[in-house]
C-alpha cells in the first residue's frame, strides 16, 4: 500500500503534474481507477487525466458500466432505482460483463492497438468486489464470464484507492445510486472484497494498493509512486 509522507505540504491542484519517466511509460498501456464508493478514486481520476493530457499523452477515457451507447443504456438499468422488484445478483454482475463487453471490443482493444493509455473508472475488479465479496457470487464463476466478455483484454494495473469506511461515508452524494445504497454491512464486505484483491498479489503489479486517506495532493503523489515502481524502477 502507498502510503503519504509525513508531514507533506498540500499543493494546489493546478501545480499536480505526471513526471517525464512516468508519462514515457505509460503509452499503450491499459490503467483502472476502482475502490469502494466515496474512496476519492472519481476525484483522483480527473487530477491523473488532466496531468496526463497535459504531459501530451493521447488518451481513451472509459466508464463502467457504461463507455458505449448499448453501454450506457444497460448502466441505466443497472443503477436505477426499481420500484416493483429487486435484480438479481447473477443477472446484475452478467449485465456488468454484458457491458464489458462491448466496452473491451468496441473501445479499448482498438485503443490500444493504436498505442493509446487507456484510463477506465471502475473493471472487472469491481465485479470481483461487490457481486464477489460482497454478494456472494463466487469468483470463479466470474472469472468464467469475464473470460467470456474480455477476450483477453486486461489492465497493465488496477489502481485501488483504499479508506476508512467512516471516511467513505462523509464523501458520498446524499442522492445514492442504487449500488450506493446497499448500506454499511455490504459496503464493508466490498472493502475487504478489494483488500482481498491487494493481498493476492505481492508483488504489486495487476493490483497497486492506494492510500487515499490524505490531502488529494498527496494521495496524487501515491499514485506517482505506485506507477513508478510498476513501471519505470
Amino acid at each position: 500500500m502507498h502510503k503519504p509522507s509525513a508531514n507533506q505540504p498540500e499543493a494546489r491542484n493546478d501545480t499536480l503534474s505526471l513526471p517525464p519517466d512516468v508519462a514515457a511509460a505509460l503509452p499503450g498501456k491499459f490503467l483502472v481507477f476502482d475502490g469502494p464508493d466515496g474512496s476519492g478514486k472519481s476525484t483522483q481520476l480527473k487530477l491523473f487525466l488532466k496531468a496526463a493530457k497535459d504531459a501530451g499523452l493521447t488518451i481513451t477515457e472509459v466508464r463502467e458500466p457504461g463507455g458505449t451507447e448499448i453501454g450506457e443504456k444497460i448502466r441505466d438499468a443497472l443503477l436505477a432505482h426499481l420500484d416493483r422488484e429487486e435484480m438479481s445478483l447473477r443477472c446484475e454482475m452478467l449485465l456488468y460483463m454484458a457491458s464489458r463487453a462491448q466496452l473491451c471490443e468496441q473501445v479499448i482493444d482498438p485503443a490500444l492497438k493504436r498505442g493509446d493509455l487507456v484510463v477506465a473508472d471502475r473493471f472487472v475488479s469491481s465485479t470481483y468486489a461487490y457481486q464477489g465479496a460482497a454478494g456472494g457470487i463466487p469468483f470463479s464463476e466470474i472469472d468464467e464470464a469475464a473470460k467470456i466478455a474480455m477476450q483477453g483484454v486486461m489492465p497493465d494495473s488496477t489502481l485501488i484507492f483504499d479508506v476508512d469506511q467512516e471516511t467513505a461515508a462523509s464523501r458520498l452524494n446524499p442522492l445514492l445510486d442504487r449500488m450506493e445504497a446497499k448500506g454499511a454491512a455490504f459496503h464493508k464486505r466490498v472493502r475487504e472484497g478489494y483488500q482481498s484483491l491487494i493481498a493476492g498479489d505481492p508483488k504489486s503489479r495487476r493490483y497497486l494498493g492506494i492510500d487515499a486517506r490524505g490531502n488529494e495532493s498527496q494521495v496524487f503523489a501515491n499514485i506517482i509512486d505506485a506507477l513508478r515502481t510498476r513501471f519505470v524502477d
